[in-house]
């Protein structure tokens, strides 16, 4: 397409309009990708038969085997090609295949990566893979040494992608911009993934709030940013991870992701949350105002391999298992747990997560984050019991009424993600041993 100006125009105008396009030009370069909601196929081809009413214009739609295909034929038009062809190459969930509705009603589906070009250039022209197909490219994993970080570089190693790209804090503080940049301009990966943050308890956010607030926005910003302006557009698609703590302390349950910025935030842990919320925000401005393919994942309680077991600053499950160690090494004959124990929680294993967001880099491509939970939930006596027990600890579990009990109820909605097709897959007890016995050879022993 050679940037003429009909096509610069066409492109720009399908960005307007919400429609997401890679244009591929003969030189094999990306000019541009949005990938954007489209209400339904009828929409679709309402918008292009209005941007391009002027040529004779038929579609034909495909749906077979999950693949819809939008096809435009101007025997005169006036662009330098043929022919424009918009196709949606990966599969669709069968529950997303867009249809044309009589009343109306828009369906919604996730538009996944669309590709924009001309016969006359099609032999030339770079074919736009799914993630999962294109395991040589460069994957940038922020905070590969981190819970949530480490388990996705494991999932890609496992999955075959020969090319990840990480670096330690001592290699690249991504707090410092000029760093940041300076390293996307030399690697200029192709995917990135966000999973580097600072992280902590409430006794760790009520601390130091400044840390908290400041080096995420810091991180984040930097890193999407410099991915936006990589150089030739590198960056095909950026997954940026965040925490259920972005919802408000009274959100109604099972918490949907339309719950967001509905209320004041739980007050022990704001100054993260606030930070995670301009991320996602950042990612969809950035993919409205320049196109970015940035997409959001906010998951639920996680626990795993390389949690933080430190005393002060760790989680709830990281802390009980410590504290019960800790309890059946030194012979004690009880543990105290603060409360009651009736509070109910969901957590998630690291690993599913990792599953999950090797499924949203590869099937989603959208404005609204998505949650990800396992969508059950265990009373915090129920946990501790089973801690308890795949500890081995043998004396007696005490709780102390006197102390609160937090938020009595916090369930992610995660309907959005499993009508994708997806789901958690670690039973908690099984995640527990194997959390357990990683803590056990990792740090205790050392």
């Amino acid at each position: 397409m050679r940037g003429s100006l009909s096509n610069v125009c066409f492109a720009k105008e399908l960005q307007r309009n919400g429609l997401g396009y890679v244009i591929v030009t003969k030189s094999k370069t990306v000019a541009s990708f949005c990938g954007n909601y489209i209400s339904s196929a009828l929409r679709l081809y309402t918008k292009m038969k209005s941007l391009l009413g002027n040529l004779d214009l038929y579609s034909r739609m495909i749906l077979a085997k999950s693949t819809f295909k939008l096809t435009c034929s101007p025997p005169s038009a006036k662009l330098p090609s043929a022919s424009l062809i918009i196709a949606i190459p990966s599969t669709l969930p069968p529950h997303t295949i867009p249809t044309p509705s009589v009343s109306g009603d828009p369906l919604r589906f996730p538009f996944l990566p669309v590709k924009v070009m001309g016969k006359l250039e099609s032999e030339n022209a770079e074919a736009i893979g799914s993630f999962l197909s294109d395991t040589s490219a460069k994957v940038f994993v922020a905070g590969h040494r981190g819970l949530v970080g480490s388990a996705i570089y494991r999932k890609l190693l496992a999955l075959g992608f020969t090319n990840l790209v990480v670096r330690t804090h001592a290699e690249l503080d991504l707090t410092r911009q000029a760093d940041v940049e300076a390293f996307f301009a030399a690697e200029r990966p192709r995917y990135v993934i966000v999973a580097a943050a600072k992280v902590g308890g409430i006794h760790a956010n009520s601390t130091y709030p400044a840390d908290f607030i400041a080096v995420n926005l810091q991180i984040q910003t930097n890193i999407i940013d410099a991915a936006l302006r990589c150089a030739g557009g590198a960056v095909r698609k950026l997954l940026f991870l965040g925490s259920s703590c972005i919802y408000p302390k009274l959100a109604a349950q099972p918490i949907p992701e339309s719950a967001l910025l509905s209320g004041p935030l739980e007050p022990t842990n704001e100054w993260y949350a606030v930070a995670k919320i301009a991320g996602i925000k950042m990612c969809q401005a950035y993919r409205i105002q320049h196109g970015l393919d940035a997409i959001s994942a906010m998951p639920t309680n996680l626990y795993g391999p390389h949690d933080n077991f430190h005393p002060e600053n760790s989680h709830v499950l990281p802390a009980l298992i410590r504290r019960f160690h800790k309890a059946k090494v030194s012979c004690a004959n009880e543990v105290v747990v603060w409360g009651t124990g009736s509070p109910l929680r969901e957590f998630l294993h690291v690993d599913d997560l990792a599953d999950a967001v090797v499924f949203l880099m590869d099937r989603y491509s959208g404005l609204e984050h998505v949650n990800v939970g396992s969508g059950k939930e265990v009373t915090i006596k129920e946990l501790a019991e089973m801690v308890k027990e795949v500890v081995g600890f043998e004396g007696e579990l005490v709780w102390d009424n006197t102390k609160p009990d937090g938020t009595p109820r916090k369930l992610m909605d995660s309907s959005m993600l499993a009508g994708m097709g997806w789901e958690a897959k670690i039973p908690l007890r099984e995640g527990l041993a194997d959390t357990y016995k990683w803590y056990v050879e990792n740090v205790v022993d050392h």
